[in-house]
């Protein structure tokens, strides 16, 4: 324990001590860290809210009528029921669906990003849960952060961990960069979070130094905020979802002006003869050229030439955020940025080259620790069917139906059972009035959560569970050089359980104990996965603490690898030695294998694909549906940072003033946005920051319909979730593509509704 009597704990967006002074929970950030982000004060208010599960609910319509779709779910009363009856209730159920449809009528949902701890990790608990007790479960791969790029990189690059994880560093960018070419920004926001924890901010730090050094930062993107100000950016606004124009029209200039690094060109890359020839326009007779470029991406076409120009000759960073890939042809902009860094030579240079996603997490851009940092094995999942993680209401509305991804035809699995630990699809996922239909057609819905979420709502079986606040677990990234002691800093909230204990309690049920735990308490556990770290830091001859000294000190530093820019690196110094994990071994311009399978919405090199969802009369507005700065995702929006962000209870909109008065919308006035899908209220601000067409509304609020029983309810809170498209990348991947949409703004003048989405729904 410190002098202070904190304890140390970690989360994803801040390694931290915490405690109680005079009743109240104490959060502190690490000392260590530099730029500590404020969402670390979620947590005091948060811990005890009224929006926490006390005890296992159980839906009143399922109790009277069994397992079967049902049009309640999402606003039926729940029954309370002790720990004993629901679990041997939830192991009939689960042996049920196991005996009569297999596993494969189980669909395991999670996300990840319940805690930083590795054992208490909730998308490993339940999945190692579902293999080593029911035989398996069908999955999701990708993310919805990274839908489309997980897919198309190996193709075209190599996997997506080794150009996001493993390439550019923010030291190399601090030290060498010249220009940094910033699609999409690098939001200090996003960069606040990263998988398994973070303990310095560094990214504010060393884009001042580079900017310092004279680094030029350039910065495309409809939100001028989308890099700090410490860069001094330009800020080149642009027409959302039109980056690959933008490149193609950078690309014809490099080209037809002999810029490009055409000895690069033909040492590293496969492809140019087709590419070059859509892009010059020999294939199609549309060359894409400054002035084809200029009125879809709303910029004068000499600007584009110039800026092309600007890039020859420097050490070029080209980044883009998640955010471009996460729209209708989002594997598109992710092809074409790694053409344009190709056709400028700069790839596996110190500084230089195309880092994609650096900036959206804060695992991106570090040095890779040089031991390993063990997890919770999931074991053996031996049912083959899968869904892409964007695909999940199709799947539920459409089982049997086929599907394409990634140059397979497959059919959507016929889930009977939806369990679901960790994570939150009425925050992550589109179109939530199709999701409420698709949640409702499922026999059963299982969901372990610490509060009232949306989904929680609409489950059958609602199990609470502890806080990472209220377990002891171990902190740690591959990136981050601290590992941490996470101490319990409270007990548990009312009944609460852990996902360990009530994965263990059900694993007895069913007969698979020893499968499931293998004998071990959670202590247990984290000895073992402790243990494989102080293995390799003794085989290194380095100190390597006990388990109990690590306990007491709360912290140890790993060592890191060199800053050896990975495979790219590799790549660039001998390209036969060292050949790039891609069909042909090279940087490919032009994929044989993506233009085998005959996607028209994804042919086989990067290519202008016009988005379908565009404005109108009606919709005259291009939403930006980016993540939130005051929570990540929308876990403790009930917290007091994400709290004092809202005005008026609403998530807050942005919107230009040009747009905002002939609408008659001032800052403060809570507005309505409105489409085909949907309905919500925020509250309004008028800024510059963002361009004229454009509003943004961060998601994040959990969703709040005004009236539960009627479909398509307005939601009272702000969840933009409830007007974006629930539609796929493109047949490659099936990404997620809600981060644009299009809506009609307005002021609203009615009677304004409660926010009730932290209030405990009504017991039967």
């Amino acid at each position: 324990m410190a002098p202070d009597g904190l304890l140390p704990h970690s989360s994803h967006w801040g390694a931290f001590r915490a405690g109680w002074r005079d009743g109240k929970l104490v959060v502190v950030p690490h000392g260590g860290d530099p730029d500590p982000s404020d969402i670390l004060q979620n947590f005091p208010d948060a811990l005890r809210h009224e929006a926490r599960i006390a005890q296992p609910m159980v839906r009143r319509g399922w109790l009277e009528r069994g397992p079967g779709a049902d049009d309640r779910r999402g606003r039926d009363e729940y029954v309370p029921m002790a720990w004993d009856a629901v679990l041997d209730l939830l192991a009939k159920e689960l042996a049920r669906v196991r005996d009569a449809h297999g596993p494969e009528g189980i669909f395991g949902g999670s996300y990840g990003w319940s805690s930083a701890g590795r054992f208490h990790h909730a998308q490993s608990q339940v999945h190692r849960f579902l293999n080593t007790t029911l035989g398996g479960y069908v999955r999701s791969v990708n993310s919805y952060s990274a839908g489309a790029s997980t897919v198309i990189m190996p193709h075209i690059l190599g996997p997506i961990d080794a150009v996001a994880r493993h390439n550019v560093t923010w030291e190399a960018v601090a030290a060498h960069s010249e220009l940094v070419l910033a699609f999409g920004g690098m939001a200090l926001k996003n960069s606040a979070v990263g998988g398994g924890g973070v303990s310095q901010h560094i990214e504010r730090g060393c884009m001042a130094a580079a900017r310092a050094r004279g680094c030029e930062f350039v910065l495309i993107s409809p939100l001028r905020d989308d890099l700090p100000a410490e860069c001094e950016a330009e800020w080149l606004p642009i027409t959302p979802n039109t980056d690959t124009a933008l490149m193609l029209a950078l690309a014809h200039t490099l080209a037809s002006e002999g810029l490009h690094d055409q000895a690069f060109v033909a040492k590293y890359c496969t492809g140019w003869a087709a590419f070059s020839a859509y892009l010059l326009g020999e294939s199609d007779g549309v060359a894409k050229d400054a002035a084809w470029a200029a009125p879809i991406v709303g910029m004068a076409a000499e600007a584009i030439r110039v800026l092309a120009r600007r890039l020859v000759g420097k050490r070029l960073l080209v980044a883009m955020a998640h955010s471009l890939q996460r729209a209708e042809h989002g594997e598109q902009p992710v092809w074409m940025a790694t053409v344009l860094t190709a056709m400028l030579g700069q790839f596996g240079l110190p500084g230089g080259g195309y880092n994609y996603a650096l900036g959206s997490l804060a695992h991106y851009g570090r040095r890779q620790n040089a031991v390993p940092t063990a997890s919770l094995p999931q074991g053996q999942n031996r049912v083959r069917g899968f869904i892409p993680v964007a695909r999940i209401s199709d799947m539920l509305l459409q089982p049997g139906q086929p599907f394409d991804y990634n140059g397979q035809r497959l059919p959507y699995p016929d889930v009977k059972l939806v369990y679901w630990a960790g994570g939150n699809p009425f925050h992550h996922h589109q179109d939530l009035n199709r999701l409420r239909q698709a949640f409702r057609a499922v026999e059963t819905l299982v969901v372990h959560e610490i509060a009232w979420t949306a989904t929680a709502r609409h489950a059958d079986i609602v199990l609470p569970v502890t806080m990472t606040l209220e377990r002891e677990d171990i902190g740690s990234s591959s990136t981050d050089p601290l590992m941490v002691a996470m101490h319990r800093i409270a007990p548990p909230f009312a009944e609460a359980r852990d996902d360990y204990a009530i994965f263990s309690a059900l694993a007895e049920r069913l007969g698979k104990a020893e499968a499931f735990t293998e004998g071990r308490t959670p202590e247990d556990w984290l000895r073992w996965m402790y243990g494989k770290t102080q293995e390799a830091l003794a085989a290194k001859g380095l100190e390597a603490p006990s388990f109990e000294e690590f306990w007491e000190l709360g912290e140890v530093m790993l060592p890191q690898a060199e800053d050896d820019g990975g495979i790219l690196r590799d790549f660039r110094t001998d390209p036969e030695a060292h050949p790039l994990p891609t069909p042909s071994g090279r940087i490919e311009l032009y994929s044989a294998k993506i233009a085998g399978f005959g996607y028209a919405d994804c042919p086989g090199h990067p290519a202008w694909l016009a988005p379908k969802d565009v404005p109108s009369a009606a919709e005259p507005l291009r939403l930006v549906a980016n993540q939130p700065a005051s929570k990540l995702h929308s876990q403790l929006d009930f917290g007091g940072t994400s709290a004092a962000s809202k005005r008026r209870g609403r998530e807050v909109m942005r919107i230009h003033p040009g747009d905002a008065a002939p609408r008659g919308i001032n800052s403060g006035d809570i507005v309505r946005l409105f489409n085909a899908r949907g309905a919500c209220l925020a509250s309004a601000a008028l800024s510059t920051d963002v361009m004229p067409g454009v509003v943004q509304l961060p998601t994040g609020a959990w969703f709040d319909p005004e009236d539960p029983n009627e479909d398509g309810s307005l939601c009272v809170h702000g969840n933009p979730n409830v007007l974006t498209r629930d539609v796929g990348t493109s047949a490659l991947a099936q990404g997620c593509t809600g981060q644009l949409s299009c809506v009609q703004v307005e002021k609203f003048t009615g009677n304004l509704p409660p926010v009730r989405a932290f209030t405990p729904p009504a017991r039967a």
